[in-house]
């Protein structure tokens, strides 16, 4: 009696089973969007580092085919994510609102049914049963008795001193409970042959109610596996064709990779057969090639820019490239250190994988594609840093400056292109390092974070806070 209880709270544990389901399948969602996110980030860093990195020709593009791939898989990843959330998600909660109703009492409407449903299939029987304990109960307390009074009345018939009166009341007693325990055997007998009688009754409508139940439980699960088989569906990228396209693609552009149209391009255009700029007699032009000197420099006023004059004439070819510096943070401006092995587990410490990167990856290459060079150059000795004078050991052109120099970080305020060799050319918002203060004439000397170290004016920059 009252084992039905399980069966009817089977019915309370389906609704909760299908909250848990939505909720699996929108933490799997959330997990899709967040991937998907993190590729996009990923394949945008990195694009903009290797266009603006030294790599270039055929064997770039193969690199760039690298983040095209994780532009298309993030776009399908946020497809899966729109399919667990608009089909799968949203069928369930309507599954759900329409085999479960909810009371204004609470609870829910087919819980209630299901248990009046057990309690009146049950209910003659439990009677019924409830009797046959309580005949039990009085049978098995007249046998007691009974057993009593036998054994007072042996006792009594070795005791010499009891009167043959209190003797016959002990043999009544006797008596009467034999009678006792025939009539409530009788009753027992009956009230349990009631019950056995109602009893295939009782299983028929307890199986009814049962069954009922069954099927109630059935729908749920058989909904539960076609949604789980569409889940999968949905999650198995292996099966959809656009997804094997990508990889196909992929491999086909790392194919493409060719090194000797690669080095042919470089001859073409950094070597040997570019486009010449031979020297040719110039006019002389107020406007053309105008340089100041040093003593003629001075303050200019806030918010003017200077701006370098261009030559007229057959530019060098140059790779079709925007150029432009990347802004790196003060704890990036040093090269990594070889204590860092970028392919090392990261520590769980709740950082993003984008936070760790924008400290160390930008340090990938040491000069941008466009980076200018120094074209000066001089067969005199002094300029050889392999001059006789360093041969006796004592000095190392490649060791650092070791001059007690204070370097402080400074971020442009406006625009600035280097007017002559030894000055710096920077966009407003970059970032460099003040390596020694200003001079008498307004002029600082700095160094970029791509290494270029020359002057630049000191109005033009503010302190890093």
């Amino acid at each position: 009696v009252g084992n039905y209880k399980r069966t009817v709270k089977r019915i309370d544990d389906g609704h909760r089973l299908c909250n848990d389901l939505m909720n699996c399948i929108h933490e799997r969602a959330r997990i899709e969007k967040v991937y998907a996110q993190q590729l996009t980030e990923w394949a945008k860093r990195w694009k903009q580092l290797v266009e603006k990195g030294p790599q270039y020709g055929t064997v770039e593009r193969a690199w760039c085919a690298f983040m095209s791939e994780a532009e298309k898989v993030s776009e399908l990843h946020l497809e899966v994510k729109g399919s667990l959330m608009n089909e799968d998600f949203e069928k369930i909660k309507n599954w759900q609102k329409e085999a479960f109703h909810k009371q204004m009492m609470g609870g829910f409407k087919e819980t209630k049914e299901a248990e009046d449903g057990f309690r009146k299939a049950q209910k003659p029987w439990a009677k019924k049963l409830k009797e046959v304990e309580a005949a039990k109960k009085a049978y098995h307390a007249a046998c007691k008795e009974e057993k009593l009074a036998i054994s007072r009345e042996t006792n009594s018939k070795a005791d010499p001193a009891l009167n043959p009166e209190q003797l016959k009341k002990l043999q009544d007693k006797v008596e009467r409970s034999k009678q006792d325990v025939l009539k409530t055997k009788e009753k027992y007998e009956k009230s349990l042959k009631e019950l056995d009688n109602a009893t295939p009754q009782y299983m028929e409508n307890m199986e009814q109610v049962f069954e009922q139940c069954q099927q109630f439980e059935e729908k749920r699960l058989r909904f539960f596996r076609e949604v789980l088989l569409e889940v999968q569906k949905h999650l198995d990228l292996s099966n959809v064709a656009s997804y094997k396209n990508i990889y196909r693609e992929l491999e086909q552009n790392i194919k493409t990779a060719d090194a000797v149209e690669d080095l042919r391009w470089f001859r073409a255009n950094q070597g040997p057969g570019m486009s010449m700029n031979w020297p040719q007699f110039e006019e002389w032009s107020a406007d053309l090639n105008r340089t100041l000197s040093r003593r003629e420099k001075k303050k200019a006023s806030d918010g003017v820019t200077l701006t370098g004059i261009n030559q007229t004439g057959d530019q060098v070819s140059q790779p079709n490239k925007h150029s432009s510096s990347l802004s790196v943070p003060s704890n990036t401006v040093q090269s990594v250190q070889s204590s860092y092995n970028p392919f090392e587990d990261e520590e769980d410490t709740g950082s993003t994988v984008s936070e760790k990167e924008d400290n160390k990856i930008k340090n990938v290459s040491s000069y941008e594609k466009n980076q200018s060079y120094p074209t000066d150059w001089s067969d005199e000795e002094s300029n050889n840093p392999f001059s006789s004078t360093d041969a006796n050991g004592d000095t190392n052109p490649f060791d650092e400056d070791t001059s007690p120099a204070m370097e402080v970080r400074v971020r442009a305020l406006y625009d600035y292109e280097g007017q002559e060799q030894d000055e710096l050319s920077f966009k407003a918002g970059d970032e460099l390092t003040k390596m020694e203060n200003e001079d008498e004439q307004g002029w600082c000397k700095g160094r970029l974070d791509n290494g270029q170290v020359g002057l630049y004016p000191a109005n033009y920059v503010e302190p890093i806070q």
